[in-house]
């Protein structure tokens, strides 16, 4: 699939196999229709990317980190273009729109950094032995070479970050994989803009041509057909628990199974000590009810549960965020389908046995449409054991705040809850050695533990971990963020007994980048 196949936002005629985008604030229609793909652009793609994968293999840190820059300039260069259209696609304010167009050109000029430097692949040269007895040791030697093919599903909550040209697709293209996108449908103008720009830079920088394809989909019918695909490798999707869980059943009626690296939510638990909650209530509870609110709630790291053990310091909390929640304004959703979704499991949960409701939004914006208002209920520690519906994620500005009678049923609470992406503790530092089994047990259930801040907001660095265990990530030992995303799409590969000019060079004797070698049975660099 070359190239000139990438469908740009310009009219390609009516009826069946078309589609349009949506102003989620408005209803309205947005010019442009877009193509629905079909079984054979679908295989063009995956065969153009087989192409490419060898070139790539050899290409060099150099030249991808020089591809991944074009990417990033490309991108920026349109940045007032990309902000206008995502606005009216998302729902989404210009400065989270501005901030995730930076976001993402950071995040592709870092994963530039990483390559360039080189010594991600973990070269590790393992020398003979030939006089060892009884037997000799062979030269072995070993780095991380890409999986081939990765098809990246566009996130519906970070148009630019997560989609396109974000994190997934950034640490494809770093590993060395041609990457096909399968453009969410919620904002394919958006999406489109980023596509050229991927294509302007591959062309300039020489890039084999099946690097990169993008495919558009009114829904979810091309899905089944690119994961189940014998060329794609490997699969990256951010969404929802039965979206993910559905792509990974799908992979596995394959008959090569493959990766597939699913984020498929979270509900984030925060942790109120007593100690905090005595000394701040006020500002803890302002904190929160911003945090619960951002973005209209539609983070993958929202607050979605508060627990703490019952105080005076509490009930202060309390307080202050029910009338910090009754300010707060309301916030476009994303689409139609999401406010839908928001509405029936809020009302779902509102109505649970036991759930009592510390306040609603009463700021409602009148003149938009599909509006979240911030929702906090309440609901005992004993009841909340006893019901495990309240674990359920409620995509939205929603959150309980579970009220333990003492700190034994706390950890109890605790050992109830699945992964989660992140879990926080807002505590005066004096009073965290008392609660280390419960500290302990947290950390048995995140992929971030976060002291006396809030989830919602993730660093893009070499630390960051975005995973968690299951049903947070389907695979707790990657990230989704962070240069550590990389390794998602590489695998080792041993070479045992070559001549020296013929192994890859970060394994060649003279290769000056930072390599292990065991010599004699010592590490040396």
């Amino acid at each position: 699939m070359g190239f000139e196949n990438i469908v740009a936002c310009k009219p390609v005629g009516s009826g069946e196999g078309v589609f349009e985008a949506v102003n989620p604030s408005t209803g309205e229609k947005i010019p442009g229709q877009f193509q629905i793909a079909d079984s054979a652009l679908i295989d063009s793609a995956l065969k153009a990317a087989k192409e490419a994968c060898q070139l790539l293999k050899n290409i060099g840190g150099a030249n991808k980190a020089e591809f991944l820059r074009a990417v990033a300039d490309e991108i920026a260069a349109q940045t007032s273009n990309l902000v206008e259209i995502a606005m009216a696609e998302s729902g989404l304010p210009q400065a989270r729109l501005q901030g995730e167009v930076n976001r993402t050109t950071g995040q592709l000029r870092m994963f530039a950094d990483l390559v360039a430097e080189g010594s991600w692949v973990n070269a590790v040269i393992d020398t003979a032995q030939p006089d060892r007895v009884p037997l000799p040791k062979p030269d072995i030697r070993k780095l991380l070479m890409p999986l081939g093919p990765v098809v990246v599903f566009g996130a519906s909550n970070f148009p630019l970050a997560f989609s396109v040209a974000g994190g997934d697709t950034a640490s494809a293209f770093a590993a060395g994989c041609p990457v096909i996108v399968k453009v969410h449908p919620a904002h394919p103008g958006t999406s489109a803009l980023v596509g050229e720009a991927i294509c302007k830079a591959a062309l300039s920088t020489g890039m084999p041509q099946g690097i990169f394809s993008m495919l558009y989909d009114a829904g979810y019918t091309i899905g089944e057909q690119l994961v189940k695909h014998p060329e794609t490798k490997a699969v990256a999707f951010t969404g929802s628990y039965n979206g993910g869980m559905a792509l990974i059943k799908l992979a596995q009626q394959r008959h090569d199974l493959i990766p597939v690296f699913t984020e498929m939510g979270s509900i984030n638990p925060v942790v109120f000590l007593p100690e905090a909650l005595k000394s701040r209530p006020q500002e803890l509870a302002n904190k929160y009810a911003g945090s619960i609110a951002l973005g209209a709630g539609q983070f993958c790291t929202n607050p979605g549960l508060m627990l703490a053990v019952q105080s005076p310091g509490l009930d202060q909390f309390v307080d202050t965020i029910s009338e910090a929640v009754k300010a707060t304004p309301s916030a476009t959703m994303l689409t139609g389908g999401i406010w839908q979704n928001f509405q029936k499991l809020s009302e779902a949960s509102i109505a649970e046995e036991a759930v009592s409701v510390i306040a609603q939004s009463t700021n409602i914006n009148q003149n938009n449409i599909n509006q979240a208002a911030s929702v906090v209920l309440k609901v005992s520690g004993k009841d909340f054991l006893n019901n495990p519906k309240l674990q359920q994620e409620v995509f939205g500005p929603l959150s309980i705040l579970v009220v333990a009678e003492n700190a034994e049923q706390l950890e109890k609470i605790v050992e109830t809850l699945h992964g989660q992406l992140t879990v926080t503790v807002m505590a005066e530092k004096a009073e965290l050695s008392a609660y280390r089994s419960l500290l302990d047990k947290l950390n048995n259930i995140a992929g971030r533990l976060i002291l006396n801040g809030v989830p919602t907001g993730v660093e893009v660095c070499a630390a960051m971990q975005h995973g968690g265990p299951f049903p947070a990530t389907s695979d707790s030992r990657y990230t989704s963020v962070g240069t550590s995303a990389i390794y998602r799409f590489a695998r080792p590969v041993a070479w045992q007994d070559w001549e020296d000019s013929l192994l890859p060079k970060e394994l060649q004797d003279a290769n000056p980048l930072n390599i292990w070698r065991l010599v004699n049975n010592q590490w040396t660099k």
